[in-house]
């Protein structure tokens, strides 16, 4: 290739702020070719860089020349993906970290100190509880847990000393809403910062910055990859804040690895495409599941019974693609419905194109206390079901062998 290719090839960037559809921004958003002229996002896998002289090593160091420096600090891939998750969310910056309860922690710790209060979701991933109760407590961080759809109990438990109100809509595994708009109000209205977990949704279903929240928190294990294949995670926001967290990252390590941020990049491309895939799908099956002998309630927010279907319909664009449900019965029953599956996999992870199948209040939220998991809703006849892209027909087959059990 001459040397003009290569000078017309290094100036192609992607712009994301010309106002392009997310699906679009998706495929785009955050690529910056190198002079080799890739297709593709290139892996910089590499944990240094190299400088022209100390110069320009000390001015790196120092602050006063932009430019990578160490791949804990910055890296060009893990920089595209924050990019591109950024420009998604609607949002001024991302920083990635490895993985999603490490964005929480580190969230927790960069914008937090001694002596502040939080308000969160009692509905949220069991880590997340602990994370809150165990950890950050020793800090001298304080929670409070509420029911997310009761406003007033946002309202009723902020102190003098809240900074931060933390909710997951829809709700792991219970599909409860939040408005996040309303939160949102009393938040400010506080001078709180609102951070909403998106991790059920992705900005492809949900934007809750635009509705808004300060901080938008995701595991991007889930359907940012889509297929099971990395941990990771990702906070965005506006820069002031990112700002703060980044630092905490740098010094701290929880960095995200290239390999994974390039694997996160790869999932982007697909995700509105998936996300309405596995919405369709879901909604199939939930609705499927409301007609079968043994199933108490099914919990999808897409389903017109639900007692947030309105709210759903407002803030959100489709319903996503994990569900619940109880069968009749306790723990042998559920478990009895999750051994008779023989296509689904029985694992504690969800978001992936493979269907997943698993018993809450053993595995994700096993680490609560008993009353914990009763204040949550988690009974011992909840299963948790993540829709995958199989066939629709081989799905409900294959939950029908879990029926079939549940019944023999």
């Amino acid at each position: 290739m001459s040397q003009s290719s290569y000078e017309r090839e290094q100036r192609i960037q992607f712009d994301a702020s010309e106002g392009y559809d997310i699906d679009t921004l998706s495929v785009r958003a955050g690529q910056s070719r190198t002079a080799e002229g890739e297709h593709s996002d290139a892996i910089f896998a590499t944990s240094s860089f190299v400088f022209s002289s100390a110069r320009e090593a000390a001015a790196r160091f120092g602050g006063d020349e932009e430019g990578n420096i160490y791949s804990r600090f910055t890296n060009p891939t893990v920089q595209a993906f924050e990019e591109r998750i950024a420009a998604l969310e609607g949002g001024e910056r991302a920083v990635a970290t490895s993985s999603g309860m490490a964005a929480i922690l580190n969230l927790g710790l960069a914008l937090l100190q001694h002596g502040d209060h939080v308000v969160c979701s009692r509905s949220v991933f069991g880590s997340t509880v602990s994370l809150f109760t165990k950890y950050l407590s020793r800090a001298g961080i304080e929670t409070t847990f509420v029911d997310p759809t009761d406003l007033a109990a946002w309202e009723a438990a902020v102190t003098p000393q809240t900074r931060l109100f933390f909710m997951e809509t829809p709700s792991n595994p219970l599909a409860e809403l939040t408005d996040i708009e309303a939160v949102a109000e009393i938040a400010h209205r506080h001078d709180a910062l609102l951070c909403v977990d998106n991790c059920f949704l992705t900005p492809a279903l949900q934007r809750p910055l635009a509705l808004g929240a300060d901080i938008v928190m995701h595991s991007a294990t889930k359907y940012l990859d889509g297929q099971g294949r990395c941990v990771g995670g990702v906070l965005v926001g506006r820069s002031k804040e990112m700002e703060e967290v980044f630092g905490l990252i740098r010094t701290g390590g929880s960095c995200m690895s290239p390999f994974n941020a390039w694997v996160f990049l790869k999932g982007l491309e697909t995700l509105p495409l998936r996300m309405r895939a596995h919405s369709e799908s879901a909604l199939a099956v939930a609705t499927w599941l409301q007609q079968q002998p043994g199933i108490r309630q099914v919990y999808y927010s897409g389903l017109p019974e639900h007692p947030q279907y309105d709210l759903a319909c407002k803030q959100q664009s489709a319903f996503g693609g994990v569900l619940a449900f109880e069968v009749e019965g306790e723990r042998e029953e559920a478990w009895r419905f999750i051994d008779a599956t023989q296509m689904v996999s029985i694992t504690g992870n969800l978001g992936d194109v493979k269907s997943t199948i698993t018993h809450p209040a053993t595995t994700t939220h096993g680490r609560m206390s008993v009353e914990e998991r009763e204040s949550a809703g988690i009974r011992e006849g909840l299963i948790r079901f993540s829709v995958g892209l199989e066939s629709l027909d081989d799905i409900k087959a294959d939950l029908q062998r879990g029926l079939d059990a549940l019944h023999a």
